[in-house]
């Protein structure tokens, strides 16, 4: 219980800052998880099939790069805490505008504004976060951040199973623009991260921009935008087209698949929050190498099951175990990356692995068609492909657990256990 005991020593700033990055991912993958529910209704409005739906989704994770870059200099430059409130209000705006979109062509160039939007907000509201809080409970906070994505997955699937009748595909887009309210919180309640506060004051150094750590560190950046691919094909292949797995294969109604939906999120926000406290103890390598193998055992019952319950247990089980991965993430990426562009580093490599992974969605339904509509059989090669890879990247790659914020030299490189 050692780490709810330092949860309750956060100052009321840092549970502010925790939760207002928080819920600005959980809104944001609530934005982003809407479509997912509604790409066979979207489908047969604009006349088109499925696989050219799925475009929306490709350029959506295409040009998260770009926010990522874009928000992330600001970040650096002008401080974490103004970015991500300029983040939440743009991505807000364009969800709103997507409920309006008059074709198909139109929607796919809002998803692509909404990418740079969602691409923006991880990196800077992570730094802002990892910043603030004590080093001692990074992991078990680091779990929590990543169960807003899983937590924004389950509201959209609760809206889409108790809503969708009345409001429709464009309703559910247009109650997206919620997320614009959680700026006042921030305004009033959040304050700057304390290390860019610290750094701000300090002479300007030259070799310390996002160019000269490309430059200098091209193998860590290299190895990250490999490990991103790696852990964003391991998510969206196992999440995007799971609800369409579930209408067009099994042909469930909305509702049971609302309901599966959340089922599986809650294992989600429960792997992260239990692998992101345990990488405290075994380190963050480790937690992430153990929670990928375990994935592989449950495949047959998340993928080729015909019994509600059975496909229920089995995709709480996938999403406790790909999300308990991912629950490392932030930490691990924020310890690796350098004081100086920490506002970029993570989210621009993260991103830059989201862009690489992109085409999933297009890919897994493609291939989903030419087995026959076999949606499982997608899933389930596309799983254990991912699982095995994200171990083995993993394994190979260097970690700087309890690496100390704002006290790198401008050519430190944080130390690998």
């Amino acid at each position: 219980m050692q780490i709810l005991s330092d949860l309750r020593d956060l100052t009321p700033n840092q549970r502010n800052a925790v939760l207002a990055c928080f819920l600005g991912w959980t809104l944001d993958a609530f934005d982003f998880f809407i479509i997912v529910f509604v790409l066979k209704d979207i489908a047969k409005e604009f006349k088109t099939n499925i696989p050219s739906v799925t475009a929306t989704l490709f350029l959506t994770l295409a040009m998260r790069p770009l926010g990522a870059f874009l928000f992330g200099i600001v970040a650096d430059r002008f401080g974490r805490r103004p970015t991500l409130m300029i983040d939440i209000l743009f991505y807000s705006v364009v969800e709103l505008l997507s409920g309006f979109a008059p074709s198909l062509t139109a929607l796919v160039i809002l998803r692509g504004l909404y990418g740079i939007a969602m691409g923006g907000e991880w990196g800077v509201g992570a730094s802002l976060t990892m910043e603030t809080i004590p080093a001692k409970t990074r992991g078990i906070v680091s779990g929590l951040l990543q169960a807003g994505y899983p937590s924004g997955y389950l509201l959209a699937a609760v809206l889409y199973g108790t809503s969708y009748h009345f409001l429709g595909w464009r309703g559910m887009f247009m109650v997206g623009a919620v997320p614009a309210f959680l700026v006042l919180f921030i305004r009033r309640n959040v304050e700057e991260s304390p290390v860019w506060q610290q750094r701000r004051g300090q002479p300007t150094q030259t070799g310390t921009g996002m160019g000269a750590t490309i430059k200098e560190r091209w193998k860590l950046f290299l190895y990250v935008i490999v490990l991103m691919t790696a852990f964003n094909s391991f998510s969206h292949g196992t999440q995007d087209i799971y609800p369409t797995f579930l209408e067009v294969q099994q042909k469930y109604p909305p509702p049971i698949v609302s309901t599966i939906a959340v089922i599986y999120n809650l294992g989600a926000i429960l792997g992260g929050l239990v692998f992101g406290a345990f990488s405290e103890h075994i380190g963050r390598r480790r937690a992430i190498v153990t929670a990928a193998l375990l994935t592989l055992p449950v495949i047959p019952l998340w993928a080729f099951s015909n019994n509600v319950v059975l496909l229920s247990i089995g995709a709480f089980l996938i999403q406790f175990f790909v999300q308990g991965a991912w629950g490392v993430i932030p930490v691990h990426l924020n310890e690796l990356s350098p004081d100086s562009v920490r506002g970029t580093f993570p989210g621009f490599t993260y991103q830059l692995g989201n862009f690489f992974a992109s085409k999933n969605g297009t890919i897994q339904t493609t291939l989903a068609v030419s087995f026959g509509n076999n949606y499982g059989m997608a899933l389930a090669l596309t799983a254990a492909i991912v699982a095995i890879a994200v171990a083995l990247v993993t394994t190979l790659g260097p970690e700087a657990r309890a690496v100390q914020f704002g006290k790198q030299l401008p050519n430190q490189i944080p130390p690998n256990e």
